[in-house]
């Protein structure tokens, strides 16, 4: 029960990576690689402002805000400055790294005597039977709370022009429409989501740590993969539905690699594998369904 426990926290942590990496790697097809260090940005505002006494609800907003410059500058680099877009998103998470290390104030920061959302005087309060459930159902109604809001956002004017941009440039130049101010704007809110979920796991595992964000893109990617891979013969399932589904599935997939034995260094290994068999599956599907049409 502990382990399907863990599996649902930090599947619902970094379903909110995954539905901020859904918007650059789905939607924009932008390689952003600034979130190996939007994730770390997010959890270096967090750390910061509970060690200074701040509470911790508040962290949420300053996380994304944070986020949301961070991704700007990458757009701005790539749009105006015309950087390509993987070397946009490479520059910022290399500047982001000396950023979070002057937010945080050092490598690491230990919160384990603040408050934070998940340990605190109203969930100490709460009966025994209820307190260890109380993470997974704060993560399940913020996790469910950023999807509704994203799928929301996308069924607006807005939202279906950052989809165009996407699939179709030439469509939104036709519409008037400045498309670099879409990309921007959808860069914004894809890193915007990457920091509120390094913002959560900084106070779900009560520290901070500037390296925490290493491997968090190719994470994110492989649970978008696996939910819309996976879940894609489900119409009645939304997108973002599926990429949160995917996290919560690919974490449960390494859980269960890892209690048949294998070591947590191979955590990486693991995913590499996961995320082969899930591209190669995929494409194989889709060229079975072309040769039978």
């Amino acid at each position: 029960m502990l382990q399907l426990l863990g599996v649902l926290e930090q599947g619902f942590i970094y379903a909110i990576l995954a539905l901020g990496v859904y918007i650059t790697f789905k939607i924009l097809d932008f390689p952003d690689m600034s979130v190996d260090s939007t994730f770390p940005l997010g959890a270096a505002v967090t750390a910061l402002m509970i060690s200074a006494g701040f509470p911790p609800l508040l962290t949420l907003p300053a996380s994304l805000a944070a986020g949301a410059i961070a991704g700007a500058v990458t757009g701005l680099i790539h749009v105006r400055l015309h950087v390509r877009d993987l070397l946009s998103g490479i520059i910022v998470m290399t500047a982001l790294y000396s950023v979070n290390l002057h937010i945080a104030g050092r490598s690491n920061v230990q919160l384990f005597s603040f408050n934070t959302v998940f340990k605190n005087p109203f969930i100490d309060a709460l009966p025994d039977a209820i307190r260890p459930y109380a993470p997974v159902l704060i993560l399940a109604l913020l996790t469910l709370l950023v999807k509704v809001l994203l799928d929301l956002y996308l069924a607006t004017r807005s939202g279906f022009l950052l989809r165009a941009t996407g699939d179709n440039p030439t469509l939104v130049a036709t519409l008037a429409k400045d498309s670099g101010k879409v990309k921007i704007l959808g860069l914004s809110i894809a890193n915007a989501l990457v920091a509120l979920s390094g913002c959560i796991m900084c106070q779900y595992q009560r520290y901070f740590d500037v390296s925490m964000g290493t491997g968090t893109l190719v994470l994110a990617v492989a649970s978008v993969i696996v939910g819309t891979q996976i879940m894609r013969g489900l119409r009645f399932l939304r997108a973002t539905s599926a990429v949160v589904l995917g996290s919560v599935l690919y974490k449960g997939c390494v859980a269960l690699a890892l209690s048949m034995g294998l070591s947590p260094f191979d955590m990486k290994l693991i995913t590499a594998v996961l995320l082969l068999l899930i591209i190669v599956a995929g494409g194989h599907s889709r060229r079975r369904g072309k040769y039978h049409a």
